[in-house]
């Protein structure tokens, strides 16, 4: 039973690292593609409207070329919350920042050079152009990213830098790192060994810190609930 359990949970953590085992693999692909075209010569210059794409953090950023080296992104950001130093909060936005951000979902759509947006990644354009519907005049890309600038809600999962940048250019929101993310807790749900899990964890919440609403309820209503789900 245990070995079960142990087996059960390092499948887990491997799915949730999936998405970006892809994105890594993607991003390996277009790499080869890129020293594939290097030796043609050299890749076109950036248009403005064009999608980009950059590896960060855990995920990848999105964001629209607005030209003259610039780009409009949406991206958490935690200092507009502790500060009004508006040289400071456009100051390039770090990852410790970014992160911070994200938990109090803070957010706003800014206008950043490239190599702030970049933050030290190769970037890769218009990847989304062979997948999605058509997309947009790149002038109309532009100014819709644009109208956007400012302060705007903030979701991880539903309103992200992605879901910005497909909006521009698509008419259409969407974000394939939530949509991965989504599969991942539906595999985990849909298996029945979470069951078990959450029962055990349940009883050794009630051993540890004795029999309550508040650690009776959760043993029985969530394994329950997780049964019915799968």
């Amino acid at each position: 039973m245990m070995l079960q359990l142990l087996t059960f949970l390092v499948e887990k953590l491997s799915l949730l690292s999936i998405f970006k085992l892809f994105e890594s693999s993607w991003s390996d692909c277009d790499d080869q593609d890129q020293k594939r075209n290097a030796h043609r010569g050299q890749p076109p210059p950036l248009r403005r409207g064009d999608l980009l794409e950059v590896p960060r953090t855990i995920f990848t950023h999105y964001g629209i070329y607005l030209g003259d080296n610039k780009v409009a992104h949406l991206i958490p950001d935690i200092l507009p919350m502790l500060t009004n130093d508006k040289e400071l909060i456009s100051s390039v936005i770090t990852n410790k920042r970014l992160i911070l951000g994200c938990i109090y979902k803070c957010a706003t759509v800014r206008v950043d050079t490239l190599e702030d947006f970049a933050y030290g990644s190769n970037i890769l354009v218009n990847h989304f152009d062979k997948m999605k519907n058509q997309a947009f005049p790149n002038e109309a890309v532009a100014k819709r990213a644009e109208k956007l600038i400012g302060a705007i809600p903030y979701s991880l999962l539903w309103n992200n830098c992605e879901h910005f940048a497909t909006y521009c250019r698509y008419g259409s929101a969407a974000s394939r790192q939530t949509e991965k993310f989504c599969e991942c807790v539906k595999s985990i749900i849909r298996d029945q060994r979470s069951v078990i899990v959450t029962v055990l964890l349940g009883i050794i919440s009630m051993v540890c810190f004795g029999m309550a609403p508040s650690t009776t309820l959760p043993t029985i209503l969530i394994p329950f609930t997780l049964w019915m789900a799968g």
